[in-house]
């Protein structure tokens, strides 16, 4: 917290009544919280990025709606929420990150399909808004405005029964998405609705639970048998390391997984390993071994490199080993050991379980 400049942003976000003025402020704020990367501590800056995100994105989805009205379109039919996925829905952002997103909405009493089509129509409008923002797109199309994604509390009811019933890796994949859902918009009793469906289904498959440690364990942590850093060794990237995939992904899925077999909810990482802990399914020192590791890992994912491509913030995740001091390394080093004891744990308790 203890940010002056911190109220003043979100009272400028507040007031904005243009999605231009919306672009100038992330600006803005973004060039101020990329001076204070060196200084401030990891927790306290990634929260106060991720209620900046939380803050862009919710008055984005304001101005959609009052487009709507303007257009004659109306106001929501009905109550909806708008999900966050991906690292927004955790609330681990960086300061460029990408769309990850859906619709939840109540069921309506009559014209359902007058119904979606006009909440389709308002999530073309978020996108667009968001993209003029500065959020590049999901490459994976997981958008509000894909049809796939934008759906009543039953019809996504019907949906989850389905991937639950047919455990390919694309319905694990989807299935672990929802997962990390939360709303920034809009009502959280028909987001809390759709969790309740994810978390009252989930264990009762076995076959689901095995398909998503073998997802967990997809990517490897970034150190060697004798304890190297494994570097990119080709193309622009040599030299690099990915602390996207070889460091953070790790842990936030090994995490993830123990949250849903623990039926947590909490989405962000650091969150759902202090409910381990409260739950007994974490040591209190594991816990505070993995909360200092993931902390770390946190604050250099928010130090890769940034990239401005056609006006959007985006980053591949990877940092130059030439930027690490010794200590950097050490740490890092220290971090990606506790990461890759964390993933054979949850691996042998999950397999463990599953015999």
């Amino acid at each position: 917290m203890g940010d002056p400049a911190r109220p003043h942003h979100f009272k400028m976000i507040s007031a904005a009544d243009r999605v231009e003025g919306l672009r100038s402020l992330r600006d803005q704020i973004h060039e101020q919280m990329e001076a204070l990367l060196p200084i401030r501590p990891v927790e306290q800056l990634n929260e106060q990025l991720n209620e900046t995100h939380d803050a862009l994105i919710t008055k984005a989805i304001m101005l959609s709606e009052a487009d709507m009205a303007r257009m004659g379109k109306g106001s929501p039919p009905v109550p909806y929420a708008y999900l966050l996925f991906g690292s927004g829905g955790r609330k681990e952002q960086t300061l460029s990150s990408d769309q990850d997103s859906g619709v939840v909405y109540r069921d309506p009493a009559e014209n359902g399909e007058e119904v979606k089509a006009y909440f389709l129509e308002l999530c073309h409008l978020i996108v667009m808004n968001l993209i003029n923002i500065g959020y590049p797109p999901c490459e994976g199309k997981v958008l509000s405005d894909n049809p796939d994604w934008c759906h009543s509390l039953s019809e996504w009811r019907t949906k989850l029964e389905g991937w639950f019933r047919e455990p390919a890796w694309e319905s694990v994949r989807y299935l672990l998405i929802i997962a990390d859902g939360r709303c920034v918009y809009g009502d959280e009793g028909v987001a809390d609705s759709l969790k309740d469906v994810f978390f009252s289904d989930t264990l009762n498959h076995p076959m689901i639970i095995r398909r998503m440690i073998e997802n967990t364990m997809r990517h490897k942590v970034l150190v060697g048998i004798f304890g190297q850093l494994l570097k990119e060794r080709y193309g622009e990237d040599a030299g690099s390391l990915d602390i996207k995939y070889g460091a953070y992904i790790p842990m936030v899925n090994s995490i993830r997984m123990m949250a849903i077999q623990a039926n947590i909810r909490e989405t962000s990482t650091l969150e759902r390993i202090r409910n381990l802990v409260e739950l007994g399914k974490l040591s209190s020192a594991d816990g505070s071994k993995y909360e200092q590791a993931f902390r770390f890992i946190l604050r250099l994912r928010l130090v890769t490199t940034e990239q401005k491509e056609g006006g959007l913030y985006a980053n591949n995740g990877k940092l130059h080993s030439s930027k690490l001091t010794k200590e950097m390394t050490d740490e890092l080093k220290s971090s990606l050991r506790q990461g890759k004891r964390l993933q054979r744990s949850v691996y042998k308790q999950t397999m463990g379980r599953l015999m």
